[in-house]
């Protein structure tokens, strides 16, 4: 196993995908509809916008696909990862079956878009096997069934799993006609294109600040003023009411290179002791086999230790070699377990809530976005607007974060915070620490100098936890991320951590 100290974190997409060139915001500037997200959603919405003929910018932090979206599975299907039971037991058999509808559409129109624009990613449609790999989880196997049925699925079973799959405990669930594919060379081919029908799209253009009254959005070194704008973020930036209903998460990936043909073709869905999603990836002339699993809250875990008994459980059950590429994701579950798209009390639109499922809400996302700028119907947007509220269906889930949040308050707050002296600070590594009675969030760098931040997220005020693995500071209130020089690397938060200045005895 490779040493967790010097651990590549990037993704198999991201590692993989083909280059794209768009300049960094430079100017003022105005047009109609500003989209800030570069991924799934903001990509797809601006290339149905630049059809349109509709005058568009797009503003993306970093790299086209970076963020949710190029580290995502790459698993297209109708269904929910978590289970669309879920849904017809929460808003009955009609609500399910439009959740499938809506993303058995936005499939269809990811396959077209495909084969229109000639994009080569990869695409093909496949088998979702859905299985447990022990007895106390076939219930879940079984409700699902149920529940897939009820949502107008088109499901059966088997008895086996086709080699070298473990075989599983009771039957397996299989949905024919699911799809996978690469998908920041997707995004980036409709960037591509919609760049050539007129939209304009920087990157290394961060967000820093969100004027909704005005219509500005501002980077460091830029601003754009638009009729509309769209936080295609995953979380919206800034301050929105949805961000006290979602559970933030980070999920762990892993791949490794395998013969060309040596795994079946299709999405494998391990239900047991926690959620394993396997697939393989055809990238060039290389082959791997992708492991995605051990999910937990954001800031309250041992991220070295999740990645460690992903790296198990991949070698236990598919004799996975050593892991080329290694990676985390962030995702947001809404509280009533449906996303949260359009308009908000803010007047701006989102699109959050989409849990592991990004890939096709993101494409739904667009359809209804772009729908609602044209004024025209979408018979999927009211069930999903962004500015609803269920107090009974989505009670659990605001519970939930709420606790969350509360917790994490009460341990950095009222108890005492766990610190260690700055000079135990090892290289490499980032901690709270005390200096004269202030506690830091610092980092000491390979050279030996020590960066000192404020540990007190500039979102809502809770405070940040080393991720050792990705060498981050995340907040688990609300999931925003820093760099160890306090710099934002993921929202909601717009503001840096600030930065202290540090002389070590």
């Amino acid at each position: 196993m490779t040493s967790m100290t010097n651990m590549n974190t990037t993704s198999v997409w991201r590692g993989t995908a083909p280059e794209e060139d768009f300049p960094a915001l430079h100017e003022n500037c105005t047009t109609d509809i500003v989209i800030v997200g570069g991924g799934m959603t903001g990509i797809s919405l601006a290339l149905n916008l630049a059809e349109q003929g509709r005058p568009v910018i797009l503003l993306e932090a970093r790299d086209i696909g970076f963020g949710a979206t190029g580290n995502s599975t790459g698993n297209l299907y109708e269904t929910l990862s978590r289970g669309i039971h879920r849904i017809v037991d929460s808003w009955g058999k009609d609500v399910a079956r439009s959740v499938a509808a809506a993303r058995r559409q936005a499939l269809d129109q990811i396959e077209h878009r495909v084969q229109a624009l000639g994009i080569e990613c990869g695409f093909r449609r496949c088998r979702l096997y859905r299985y447990a790999a022990t007895e106390n989880a076939r219930a879940f196997v079984e409700n699902e069934y149920e529940g897939s049925v009820d949502a107008g699925l088109s499901v059966h079973l088997v008895e086996t799993l086709p080699a070298p799959l473990l075989q599983p405990s009771g039957a397996a669930m299989v949905l024919d006609g699911q799809a996978q594919f690469h998908p920041q060379a997707y995004v980036r081919a409709l960037a591509r294109r919609a760049a050539d029908l007129g939209c304009r799209i920087f990157k290394n253009s961060q967000i820093l600040e969100v004027d909704t009254d005005r219509r500005v959005v501002r980077t460091a070194s830029g601003k754009v003023a638009a009729r509309e704008i769209v936080l295609a973020t995953h979380s919206p930036k800034g301050f929105h009411a949805v961000q006290a209903e979602m559970v933030v998460n980070r999920e762990y990936g892993l791949a490794a290179r395998i013969p060309r043909g040596s795994f079946p073709p299709g999405i494998f869905w391990e239900t047991g002791t926690g959620r394993l999603s396997v697939r393989n990836a055809d990238t060039g002339e290389e082959s791997f086999l992708v492991c995605v699993g051990e999910e937990h809250k954001t800031g309250q875990q041992d991220t070295h230790a999740s990645i460690e008994r992903l790296e198990s459980a991949a070698q236990a059950r598919f004799g996975m070699r050593e892991a080329v590429f290694r990676w985390s994701a962030q995702n947001y579950s809404p509280a009533d377990g449906l996303p949260y798209i359009g308009r908000d009390a803010s007047g701006c639109f989102i699109a959050t809530g989409f849990e592991t499922d990004g890939l096709i809400y993101g494409a739904v996302a667009s359809s209804i976005i772009s729908d609602q700028i044209a004024g025209r119907d979408n018979l999927f947007a009211p069930l999903v607007r962004a500015s609803r509220f269920s107090p009974v269906k989505g009670a659990r889930g605001l519970a939930e974060e709420t606790a969350v949040t509360l917790k994490s308050l009460v341990k950095d707050y009222v108890t005492d915070r766990e610190s260690i002296p700055l000079s135990q600070l090892p290289l490499r590594k980032g901690a709270i620490v005390e200096v004269e009675n202030e506690l830091l969030a610092a980092y000491r760098n390979p050279d030996g100098t020590v960066i000192a931040v404020s540990p007190v997220c500039t979102h809502m005020k809770c405070k940040v936890h080393w991720n050792d693995m990705e060498s981050s500071w995340d907040c688990p209130c609300h999931g925003s991320r820093f760099a160890p020089d306090g710099t934002v690397i993921e929202g909601p938060a717009t503001e840096a951590l600030q930065q202290k200045p540090l002389v070590e005895t």
